[in-house]
């Protein structure tokens, strides 16, 4: 079971070596450092981890609080290692997904932050109610006064906020844009992100646009990914999204290829639904000769 480990400090002052020699101890084979602060879940290398991160994987920290400030944030990152069928492992706390003692820690921090949400909402209610009581309004006064110095801080939180949410979707569109952009149009790159998704998660071209100009302004994509697409000669756009599905994991057999377009609607070059193999086969050949591959 491949170890992948994610050591973080604070500050550029301080090192990261000895989380380092911790987690190379434990066996993990490969290592990602980062200076970021605890709080900010928008961090590069963070992102990086759990786009590399496979099924089978561990992704191993020293403590809990190298990897996470915050119990929901703990909880939105196993979430996301779960989803692709990997576990998680901090070597000085009781947590270890892949062992039944691991995953009852985990369920009963589950249950605490559930707990902590509902006191939370109880007592906004119990002091909205009072409020109204006392003939006085909720809420923040310079935001009523439009003070702008409020209006500031709550753009900055309502920023920060959806920079949170796009960290937990990052997995999802962040490899694809940084792989196919911009050599591949928006509209299939927007349907190979689409593709194994549910359909509750599928993104539309303007949030996908958004949340990538988003990652391209904090740096965490390269600016090259919003230029404009070559146009490509019509023989060519099937062979370009065949070999994008097969960059994205090369292990895939020409039968998910297969599957992976019919979930794309994606027509054979005779143009009929159902995908054959040999089909794939001969467009990755094609997608060879043109340097796709």
């Amino acid at each position: 079971m491949p170890l992948i480990g994610y050591a973080r400090v604070s500050t550029e002052e301080q090192t990261p070596l000895p989380q380092s020699e911790a987690l190379r101890t434990a066996g993990c084979t490969e290592i990602f450092e980062e200076h970021a602060s605890g709080g900010d879940r928008a961090r590069p290398k963070l992102t990086r981890v759990l786009e590399r991160v496979q099924g089978g994987d561990t992704l191993v920290v020293v403590r809990i609080d190298r990897l996470a400030r915050s119990l929901s944030h703990l909880l939105e990152v196993i979430e996301q290692l779960e989803a692709k069928g990997a576990f998680f492992r901090s070597l000085q706390d009781p947590i270890d997904t892949a062992s039944p003692q691991g995953k009852f820690t985990l369920q009963v921090l589950g249950a605490t932050a559930e707990f902590e949400r509902a006191l939370i909402r109880e007592r906004t209610k119990a002091g909205l109610a009072s409020a109204r009581d006392k003939g006085r309004i909720g809420g923040n006064p310079g935001l009523r006064a439009r003070d702008p110095t409020a209006l500031r801080k709550l753009r900055l939180a309502r920023q920060e906020g959806y920079m949170e949410r796009l960290s937990r979707t990052a997995p999802d569109w962040v490899p694809h844009v940084r792989r196919l952009r911009p050599d591949m149009a928006w509209e299939d790159v927007l349907r190979i992100i689409n593709a194994p998704l549910p359909r509750d998660r599928h993104w539309t071209q303007s949030r996908l646009l958004r949340a990538v100009k988003a990652y391209v302004r904090d740096g965490f994509l390269p600016d090259e990914v919003l230029g404009r697409a070559a146009r490509r000669e019509t023989d060519d756009r099937l062979p370009a999204i065949v070999a994008a599905l097969r960059g994205a994991d090369p292990d895939m057999t020409l039968q998910a290829i297969c599957d992976r377009l019919e979930a794309m609607r994606e027509r054979t070059p005779r143009g009929r639904t159902r995908w054959q193999p040999s089909s794939v086969k001969m467009l990755l050949e094609r997608a060879e000769k043109l340097g796709l591959l």
